[in-house]
């Protein structure tokens, strides 16, 4: 069953960005994911596929 994302929720990746953290908050969920980097505020937009492969785990749900 694949993972239920939501608004609010934080990721982490399987690979650093740049700034060197692998955190990020969702900020938009749909057909489109768009992810905000938690250490320098860097908006990344990518489509589902792609944010499904390169999440590693779940780390805090929204309202936790």
């Amino acid at each position: 069953m694949p993972n239920q994302y939501s608004v609010g929720d934080i990721v982490q990746t399987r690979k650093q960005h740049p700034c060197g953290n692998d955190q990020w908050e969702i900020i938009r969920v749909g057909a489109d994911f768009k992810i905000k980097c938690l250490k320098c505020g860097r908006i990344v937009m990518m489509d589902r596929e792609k944010f499904e492969k390169r999440v590693k785990k779940l780390i805090k749900e929204e309202g936790e």
